[in-house]
C-alpha cells in the first residue's frame, strides 16, 4: 500500500506480512524509534521523571508498532501525542543548551538492521514523530476503506459503510494537516545541510505533495458518497469530480519536477497520483458531458459527445496507470472497483457509444467543436487541511532543582 511494505500492513499479523496489500489510500512507510541512552545524554538538563517518560514512550512506540505490525493505531497515536508533548517541552528549553545533546535514532518498521535515521536536531525528532502520526492516519483511512468481512459479497464487490467513508475523509484531512504543519513550521527551522539528508518521503516536495493528494483522496471518497446519494445533484457530482482533478493536478505538478521521482517512494507516489488524476478526469468529463447535453442547441450535444468520448479514452489510460503503480516496488494490489469508479467503469463506455451513435452526425457538422476538448469548469476547492497545533508542554516537567549557590 503506497510506500509501505507488506510488513506494515494494517490489520495483518506478523505471519501474514508476505501478502501483497491493497492500496485504496496511499500509505507511508512507518518508522519506529531505536533505543537510546537518554538518561546519560539528558542528565542535568531535564528532570529524571521526564527522562524516564521519554525513554519509556520511545520504547513503547517501538514495541507496540513491531508487535502489531503498525495496526495498533489508537495505542500508537496516544503514545506519540504524549511523546510529542514532552518533546515540545525539550524544544522550548533549547536556549538552555538542549540542541545537540541528544542522539535520536529511527529505523523502518520491520527492518532489523541498523537505524536509517540518526540525528541530534530536536526539530528533526519532531518532524519524524509528526510524520509517523500522518502515516498512521493514512493507514487507518486505508483500513476503513477495506471491508473486514467479505463473506457476503460477490467477486469484486466492495461494501463499505457511509460512516467508515466519512471517518476516512476526516483522517485524510487530519493527515494533510500534519504534513502541512511539517512543511510550514518545522522544515524552515532545520538547516539546509540536514534537510538534504532526509529520506525521500520526508523531503519538502514529497510532504507538500502528500498533503495535497490526501485532500484529493478525501474528495474522491466524497464523490463516491454523492453518487450513492439521491439528494446529490448532477452539478454537485461534477463539482466534486472537477475539484478532484485540481487536487491531483496540483499534487502531480508539485512532485514531477523533482529529481527524487526516479526511484523509491517518490516514484511510487507520482504513479499513484497520475492514476488518480486520470480517474478523476474521466469522471469530470463524464459529468460535464451530462450537464452540457442539457442544452437545447446542437452544439451542446456535440460538445457532450466529445466529453463522453474523452472520458472513455481517459478511463482506458487510467487502467494502464493503475497497473504501472501496482507493479512499481514495493508491489501493491489495486482494490476492486469502488466508489465513483465502480459506477463509471461500465457507465462511461456505454454512454460514450450510445451518444456517439445518436449524435455522431453533429460531430461532422460542428467541426469547431471537434478541434479541442471543452474546458472543465474551475471550482474553488472545498477541502482544506485540518489545522494542527503542537500540544502544550506539561507544567513542571522540565523544572530543575534550585541551585544552592545562586544566593
Amino acid at each position: 500500500m503506497g510506500c509501505a511494505t507488506s510488513a506494515c500492513a494494517v490489520g495483518e499479523s506478523k505471519n501474514k506480512r508476505s501478502i501483497i496489500q491493497e492500496s485504496v489510500v496511499f500509505v507511508l512507510q512507518l518508522r519506529v524509534p531505536v533505543q537510546t541512552d537518554l538518561q546519560r545524554q539528558l542528565k542535568g538538563v531535564a528532570s529524571k521523571t521526564t527522562i524516564d517518560r521519554l525513554a519509556c514512550l520511545r520504547n513503547q512506540i517501538q514495541l507496540v508498532a513491531e508487535d502489531s505490525g503498525g495496526s495498533a493505531i489508537s495505542e500508537l497515536r496516544a503514545a506519540l501525542e504524549e511523546y510529542l508533548s514532552l518533546l515540545t517541552g525539550l524544544i522550548k528549553k533549547k536556549d538552555d543548551g538542549m540542541e545537540g545533546c541528544v542522539e535520536f535514532k529511527w529505523k523502518p518498521l520491520g527492518d532489523g538492521g541498523r537505524a536509517e535515521l540518526c540525528f541530534t536536531n530536536l526539530w528533526m525528532e519532531m518532524l519524524t514523530v509528526i510524520h509517523m502520526m500522518a502515516a498512521l492516519a493514512m493507514a487507518e483511512a486505508n483500513s476503513l476503506m477495506i471491508p473486514k468481512d467479505r463473506s457476503g459479497s460477490g467477486h469484486g464487490v466492495r461494501v463499505v459503510s457511509s460512516g467508515c467513508k466519512r471517518d476516512a475523509v476526516d483522517l485524510l484531512l487530519k493527515a494533510s494537516g500534519y504534513l502541512e504543519f511539517c512543511t510550514r513550521e518545522i522544515l524552515p527551522r532545520i538547516a539546509p545541510d540536514i534537510k538534504s539528508k532526509l529520506p525521500d518521503d520526508m523531503q519538502e516536495s514529497v510532504l507538500q505533495t502528500l498533503s495535497i493528494q490526501a485532500l484529493g483522496q478525501g474528495t474522491e471518497i466524497q464523490l463516491g458518497l454523492a453518487v450513492n446519494s439521491k439528494k446529490a445533484t448532477l452539478s454537485v457530482k461534477r463539482r466534486l469530480a472537477c475539484e478532484q482533478v485540481i487536487y491531483f493536478s496540483q499534487a502531480y505538478q508539485c512532485l514531477s519536477g523533482c529529481a527524487i521521482v526516479s526511484h523509491g517512494c517518490a516514484k511510487k507516489l507520482l504513479l499513484f497520483i497520475f492514476w488518480k488524476f486520470l480517474e478523476a478526469k474521466a469522471a469530470a468529463y463524464y459529468y460535464h458531458g451530462l450537464v452540457t447535453e442539457k442544452g437545447s442547441e446542437p452544439a451542446c450535444h456535440a460538445r457532450a459527445v466529445c466529453c463522453f468520448l474523452a472520458a472513455s479514452e481517459i478511463l482506458g489510460e487510467s487502467k494502464k496507470a493503475c497497473l504501472s503503480f501496482c507493479l512499481s516496488p514495493p508491489v501493491t494490489r489495486a482494490p476492486p472497483m469502488w466508489g465513483v469508479m465502480k459506477h463509471l467503469s461500465q457507465k462511461i463506455p456505454e454512454i460514450a457509444f450510445k451518444k456517439s451513435q445518436m449524435y455522431g452526425y453533429l460531430l461532422k457538422e460542428e467541426e469547431k467543436v471537434m478541434q479541442s476538448l471543452p474546458e472543465l469548469p474551475n471550482f474553488q476547492l472545498s477541502l482544506i487541511p485540518e489545522e494542527f497545533e503542537l500540544p502544550e508542554m506539561e507544567a513542571g516537567s522540565f523544572a530543575r532543582k534550585p541551585d544552592p549557590f545562586a544566593y
